[in-house]
């Protein structure tokens, strides 16, 4: 047997390189374990937050249900023009109020006087208010020419640089305010709370009307708006009464009740959270249902 010689050279170690392999391994477990973490607290936190937003929708929709049973349980021509109430389902208190929709302007059905005098009531000057109503009734009434390019509404909005004609038809939402030309912009934003397109009526209930509604009747003054702001505060049984102190002012004024009426619910969660819902919903008499939703927002505080 031939001896090894003493200086042989040895083969390289791989301890290490195992080492560092392993080491890149456990880093790599650890990253996708903490990806998998917080994938995981996403998904309990996006569960949670669907599971708030049914409990919420589910208590506003229980609101419209309780509000369409009380306001059909009464004969439709005794029906209130407004009402609130309060209660709890599943953990979450729920605050109610509904009001009738013949309280706000009617955008469609409202006579020039009666929009000149909103805009008035907003801080608009005469001639300025004028011009606003005489904006809205072009956008709404059909047009006054076969020809469009003949229509002068349609000749202005053109010639303002719009790339749309004006409806020509009945709003279908008070949002399109925004396109109406010549509106001021601060001016639609306070006038949206005020006006609607599901009364149908001519005139405001003065029951239930806003004061700045109130103000905007023709004829109306500021010590006539505030006796009949004191007297609406007693709620008299008969209010005719409220319309007659209007005097020269009633001829923009109603105590009718029409069939739509505006929702607004507030739901409180058992954790805090608020979502707040209005919907305007239809009384359907003789009808297999008892109404039908017109509109619906919500606003949850996320």
């Amino acid at each position: 047997m031939i001896a090894q010689p003493h200086n042989a050279v040895r083969a390289p170690n791989d301890d290490g390189f195992v080492l560092v392999a392993v080491l890149w391994i456990l880093g790599g477990l650890a990253t996708l374990a903490a990806i998998y973490m917080l994938f995981v607290v996403n998904a309990a936190t996006g569960l949670q937050i669907d599971n708030e937003r049914l409990q919420a929708n589910a208590s506003a929709k229980a609101a419209l249900e309780l509000t369409a049973y009380h306001l059909g349980g009464v004969p439709t021509k005794e029906r209130p023009s407004d009402g609130a109430y309060t209660f709890r389902l599943g953990g979450s208190t729920v605050a109610v109020e509904f009001r009738t929709e013949a309280a706000r302007i009617d955008l469609n059905t409202a006579p020039k006087p009666l929009l000149a005098g909103l805009f008035k009531a907003l801080g608009a000057s005469a001639e300025a208010a004028d011009y606003y109503a005489d904006r809205i009734d072009g956008w709404r009434s059909k047009a006054g020419a076969a020809n469009n390019d003949q229509d002068k509404e349609v000749t202005a909005y053109r010639t303002a640089g719009l790339r749309y004609d004006p409806r020509k038809g009945p709003f279908t939402s008070v949002q399109e305010l925004w396109l109406v030309l010549g509106l001021p912009p601060q001016l639609v934003e306070r006038a949206l709370p005020l006006v609607t397109v599901y009364s149908g009526l001519k005139a405001v209930n003065v029951v239930d009307a806003t004061p700045d509604v109130l103000a905007a009747l023709p004829g109306m003054t500021p010590e006539r708006l505030n006796d009949v702001l004191n007297l609406r505060a007693t709620r008299p049984a008969d209010p005719q009464i409220i319309l007659q102190m209007l005097g020269p002012a009633q001829g923009g004024g109603t105590v009718e009740v029409t069939p739509s009426y505006r929702v607004t619910a507030q739901i409180r969660l058992r954790n805090g959270r608020l979502m707040r819902a209005e919907a305007v919903i239809l009384m359907m008499d003789d009808a297999p249902d008892p109404y039908r939703v017109l509109s619906w927002t919500d606003d949850f505080d996320d």
